[in-house]
């Protein structure tokens, strides 16, 4: 939840490229939960506007204390963007059926994380030779807010050994999930 203060830390304080950085990680669910209009409204016009209002929100933006709380505002905007759309098209015809699928939508319970998951991946994480681990940590601590040439300074690595032992650790992360009975199709390649 760190790294998702920084960003929006960032974002309110007019940082464009914090602004991408998240955009960029919130596109695929933002673009999920639209899928119920994509056949009544322009979900396409409907993301455009949805960031753009999250831009312009960001620097106002209160955090709930709970993780993922811009990327839930940034749904929900999406949603009240769509539904707007969808009502100023007169399509009052299908008003029942669309409440319906909402009010659905809204009763799905949150996928819970893996405890067994989670455990095996601290072990791995906690397995990994020195360099590769650090180059993990960097990665995992910084949350994406930083480039990797940030990344490897803080470490005294070139950018290309960094990269490499990034690329180790994820290596060894795989196999030893793998080893555990846990395999992540392609997660990690």
């Amino acid at each position: 939840m760190q790294a998702e203060l920084q960003i929006l830390g960032a974002m309110a304080s007019g940082d464009a490229h914090a602004f991408a950085r998240w955009a960029s990680s919130v596109e695929q669910p933002l673009r999920l939960s639209l899928r119920l209009f994509a056949t009544s409204v322009d979900t396409e016009a409907v993301l455009q506007e949805t960031l753009l209002r999250i831009w312009q929100v960001a620097p106002r933006f209160t955090h709930d204390g709970k993780p993922n709380a811009l990327l839930r505002f940034a749904m929900r905007t999406a949603r009240n963007v769509a539904v707007s759309e969808w009502r100023r098209q007169g399509r009052a015809d299908q008003q029942e059926a669309l409440e319906r699928h909402l009010s659905a939508e809204a009763e799905v319970a949150p996928i819970t994380p893996d405890p067994h998951l989670r455990e095996q991946i601290v072990k791995c994480q906690q397995k990994l030779p020195g360099k590769p681990k650090e180059a993990l940590q960097q990665r995992l601590s910084s949350g994406g807010v930083d480039d990797d040439s940030v990344l490897a300074a803080r470490v005294g690595m070139s950018l290309n050994t960094f990269l490499q032992n990034f690329t180790r650790a994820r290596k060894f992360l795989k196999e030893c999930l793998e080893k555990a009975g846990i395999h992540l199709d392609g997660e990690l390649t």
